[in-house]
């Protein structure tokens, strides 16, 4: 299925505060501008804010309040990290960040335990076949919003 396009990290952020407010969740943004300021832009020489192109990459990080406790992590380079009660995300393309947020608090997340090789997953179906599938890390401990998503 076809996404929104979001064609800049703030409509990224205008769409994540969207779903914060239609499910009454407090989201608290914090922004890096510039490519001496960007995580992934180490290379930018002292004072240098823009890219060789002359774009000025934005980056955002998100905290939504409630349960699961969610992160969302948005690059310049069209792609997020999103947390979710510890399980990170990486990779996840900007355009299905909204969806994916929509699938956790509307409870489409579960988890799936296995005894071989023992361990549990965090699976996040988003509308149309896309699937997201994190391991949790051994030495995670399950949360209660995690225990609760457990499916034989």
């Amino acid at each position: 299925m076809a996404h929104p396009k979001l064609v800049s990290t703030e409509a990224a952020v205008a769409a994540v505060r969207e779903i914060a407010r239609e499910y009454n969740l407090e989201a608290d943004v914090s922004h890096d501008i510039g490519a001496d300021q960007t995580s992934r832009r180490t290379s930018a020489g002292v004072a240098v804010t823009t890219d060789p192109d002359g774009s000025l990459p934005h980056e955002a990080y998100i905290e939504l309040g409630g349960r699961p406790a969610v992160a969302v992590h948005l690059y310049p380079d069209d792609d997020a990290k999103i947390t979710v009660d510890e399980v990170e995300f990486h990779d996840v393309p900007r355009d299905s960040v909204p969806a994916f947020l929509r699938s956790v608090y509307g409870g489409l997340a579960h988890v799936k335990g296995r005894l071989f090789p023992p361990g549990y997953w965090l699976i996040v179906a988003l509308p149309g076949d896309e699937t997201y599938k994190e391991l949790v890390l051994r030495g995670t401990t399950l949360t209660p919003w995690l225990t609760g998503r457990i499916r034989p």
